[in-house]
């Protein structure tokens, strides 16, 4: 059977990957200090049994964080998701995703398309020209969600929570539902010319893709990705970030106006096809993520509880 791999967030960040192994005082990233659950170890653990009821009795959602090799791309070096860490991203996922898309469309709706299968890994998927892999999706129900073992690294400040993370939901969340209903042909005419597939990494696409009409280097891609870019950079960064960003495509070096209406225009169709779908207002939405990204970051919600009531 053919597996229909979505390929998210490469960053050509070689420098920083590096920088995240060797961070002095800080542990994270020092497999021999973590502990590490496997899928064959037998006893159940209190954040198994907080997952059945948190997420597989109200959303046949399953969270895999034991560490599976038959669940894992064999083409990297995969590194199996620290407990306690995976503990936080259970939370995480759930209060700033799962129930951010509960408050807007409802249960229901969140019951009905939210992917079932999460997979933790504690590492990245790095690649040999100095890109990694954020995550995946595979067949519109299951994501691949990398580099857990970060996860108290980059929790602390919503631009890092996004970027390496939630970000990364929102993208493969946006294939899932383009799976269920395709959105319109008309939305890889606006900037049918531009896309550069895999070039988009590399120089001159690296930079300057706002004045170029697209959201993000990696929205050069394809149409599909361009598609889900634009909604997840858009519910998971304010309105003045936006605007900057709108600003930048129009008057920044190499802009235009016709730019910035390329990208507006983009969004425009985004937001009528979340409407119209599945009755989701794009700017609700964002508030909705917003506001619940930042009680994270703030330490208004308990990542480590696993109780159950």
């Amino acid at each position: 059977m053919k597996r229909n791999i979505y390929y998210l967030y490469a960053m050509a960040l070689a420098g920083t990957a590096l920088a995240f192994t060797a961070c002095d005082g800080d542990d994270s990233g020092d497999i021999s200090s973590q502990t590490i659950i496997t899928a064959d170890q037998v006893e159940q653990t209190p954040l198994d049994k907080w997952l059945e009821v948190n997420y597989l009795q109200p959303y046949n959602i399953e969270i895999k964080y034991r560490y599976e090799y038959n669940e894992t791309d064999g083409n990297y070096y995969t590194v199996p998701a620290d407990y306690d860490q995976a503990v936080e991203m259970a939370h995480i996922v759930k209060y700033s995703c799962v129930e951010a898309y509960d408050e807007v469309a409802g249960i229901d709706f969140t019951r009905q398309y939210f992917p079932k299968l999460f997979f933790f890994e504690g590492e990245w998927h790095y690649m040999n020209n100095g890109n990694f892999e954020l995550g995946t999706a595979e067949g519109g129900k299951k994501i691949f969600l990398m580099g857990i073992n970060y996860i108290d690294q980059y929790k602390v400040n919503i631009k890092t929570l996004n970027h390496y993370y939630l970000k990364t939901i929102h993208h493969e969340f946006t294939h899932i539902l383009n799976q269920t209903v395709d959105y319109p042909a008309s939305y890889q005419l606006i900037t049918g010319t531009g896309y550069v597939a895999d070039s988009w990494s590399e120089e001159p696409w690296n930079t300057g893709y706002l004045q170029r009409g697209f959201i993000s280097a990696y929205a050069q891609q394809s149409d599909t990705e361009d598609f889900a870019e634009m909604m997840s950079l858009y519910v998971t960064n304010t309105e003045e970030q936006w605007n900057e960003w709108m600003q930048d495509a129009e008057t920044g070096e190499g802009g235009s106006a016709t730019a910035r209406q390329n990208i507006e225009s983009k969004l425009d169709i985004v937001r009528t096809y979340m409407r119209d779908n599945f009755s989701i207002d794009l700017d609700e939405l964002r508030d909705v993520v917003l506001r619940r990204e930042n009680d994270i970051v703030s330490g208004r919600v308990d990542l480590t509880d696993v109780s159950i009531d």
